[in-house]
């Protein structure tokens, strides 16, 4: 239905560049080419190709006409209504829809399903405006409920769903989760309508994959092609765990399923990689597992509840694992428990590692945050910690995920200087006690050096270090002495706890 732009090239995960991440409505085809001997061809050509041709024919299904004709009637045309006069959120997307300013909504817009009777394209404005948009779905039950995308009946108005036969329903929205992008919808009036499965397992890395859906209107458009990877992140959100296929899918296609071989579902077609808005091959499904387990708190609840731990955590690199002295850079460290989190009651601090829950491994941050986005709150859970130098086990018990978090800095004059064997920070600092607006806890970075060790590291001025090492800082005696301290150890880097104007984040810095 509609292409939505991702943006954020400048992590470590290589995020796709803004623009060229477009939010389905689409499925798109791949031909498959079968090498074979030509005819004539000398006897040596022939028995050079023919065991790579003999495998090939082996393992290529004759076709797909079989698998379509059982999927392809569950499979659903979506169209909505927007009222823009009815939607405060509606409205203000529209504005910046005409405005000529091309952003990342106004392209999702224009490339991916909706059209406005006013304001588009130069026509003037009118009073009362409704939006179309279309997409895809596949129901589930016999009953009528169906899975697409958030983004496809988002403010939506009115829900339309037209069957693989033609026949155009009405439909309900039971509920929706922006932060996976899915939606339950609800067509009554019938109590036998084709549905298909979500499969119960994870597909494999080069596994075949069909995709039927929507794309550009058209309905009922089947394309193939392969699984591409696994566990991509797109910077689409927390829960980012993307299965990327290659089989073409196009604007109208989003919300709509991805079949294996068996005919069950292994993901939700969403986004696109794409410079133009057409498929070039890189599309993003959202997992069965994530989808089944979403859909059944929608279908129960009309909403999606998730376990809350309460920690502000980050990736923990090679440079903070040897300040810590952990073996591997693995699990998440905990940049700030808040307040009254389950977390802090457990006794969780910054600083500490989060390396397993209930006994399987965290392999980073985001594992973290999906993991526990999937256990229920007030369930128990075990986690493996590493505090203090100790590997120890917690307990504790899930709260429910609120739907807001939150955590500022500036001027004086004192400098960690090298000497008496103080590695050399490149920066100034002064305790935020003596600086306006700092707080009450740690140094305020005062002046930092382009070319010195914490500047490579993102340090900025205005930043605040609140610990060094482990250990709670207020002054640059301080800072010096633990500075010290981990160069005596042998260390090669320190583990800084800052606090930036949004976030408080652990930097491992190289000790110079």
């Amino acid at each position: 239905m509609n292409d939505r732009v991702n943006s954020d090239t400048t992590t470590s995960r290589k995020i796709l560049r803004p623009r060229r991440l477009a939010l389905l409505g689409t499925v798109a085809a791949l031909g498959v080419a079968v090498l074979a001997s030509a005819p004539g061809s000398s006897p040596l050509a022939t028995s050079f190709v023919a065991p790579a041709h003999a495998a090939e024919t082996a393992a290529t299904p004759p076709g797909f006409g079989d698998l379509v004709a059982r999927v392809k009637p569950a499979v659903i045309s979506v169209r909505v209504k927007i009222d823009r006069d009815n939607d405060k959120s509606a409205m203000l997307q529209q504005n910046r829809m005409d405005s000529d300013e091309d952003s990342p909504f106004d392209q999702f817009s224009r490339q991916f399903g909706f059209r406005a009777p006013g304001g588009m394209n130069g026509m003037p404005r009118q009073r009362h405006q409704t939006i179309t948009g279309e997409g895809s779905g596949f129901f589930i039950s016999a009953d009528g409920y169906a899975v697409t995308n958030n983004h496809v009946v988002d403010h939506a108005e009115s829900v339309q769903v037209t069957t693989d036969d033609g026949t155009v329903y009405t439909a309900k929205v039971v509920g929706t989760d922006p932060k996976t992008d899915l939606a339950l919808i609800k067509v009554e009036g019938k109590k036998d309508f084709p549905f298909v499965k979500f499969s119960d397992q994870k597909p494999r890395i080069g596994d075949w994959v069909v995709a039927v859906g929507n794309p550009f209107g058209l309905g009922g458009t089947v394309t193939a092609g392969i699984v591409s990877a696994s566990g991509r992140d797109i910077g689409n959100g927390p829960y980012d765990d993307f299965i990327q296929i290659d089989a073409p899918i196009n604007k109208g296609n989003s919300g709509g399923p991805a079949f294996d071989m068996n005919g069950n579902v292994i993901g939700v077609n969403t986004a696109i990689f794409s410079p133009s808005g057409g498929s070039v091959g890189i599309g993003f499904d959202i997992p069965a597992s994530t989808a089944k387990l979403v859909i059944a708190q929608l279908k129960d609840k009309g909403a999606v509840t998730r376990g809350w731990l309460g920690v502000q955590v980050q990736p923990v690199t090679s440079d903070i694992a040897d300040s810590l002295g952990l073996k591997e850079a693995r699990g998440a460290i905990v940049d700030n428990p808040q307040a009254d989190s389950p977390a802090a009651k457990a006794g969780i601090e910054a600083g500490d590692v989060i390396t397993a829950v209930n006994g399987t491994a965290v392999k980073d941050s985001r594992d973290l945050a999906r993991t526990i986005a999937t256990l229920a709150p007030g369930s128990s859970v075990k986690l493996d910690v590493f505090h203090k130098g100790e590997s120890k086990t917690m307990t504790l018990t899930l709260g429910e995920l609120p739907n807001e978090r939150q955590a500022k800095g500036k001027d004086s004059d004192s400098k960690v200087q090298p000497g008496n064997g103080t590695p050399r920070l490149g920066l100034g600092l002064a305790p935020a006690t003596e600086v306006q607006g700092a707080g009450q806890k740690g140094v305020v970075v005062t002046e930092v050096d382009p070319q010195g060790p914490a500047a490579q590291r993102g340090i900025q001025t205005g930043d605040v270090i609140l610990n060094v090492g482990g250990k709670a800082v207020a002054n640059v005696d301080d800072v010096r002495s633990e500075l010290a301290q981990a160069k005596s150890s042998g260390k090669r880097s320190v583990l800084l706890q800052v606090k930036t104007a949004d976030a408080t984040r652990f930097v491992a810095v190289p000790l110079a």
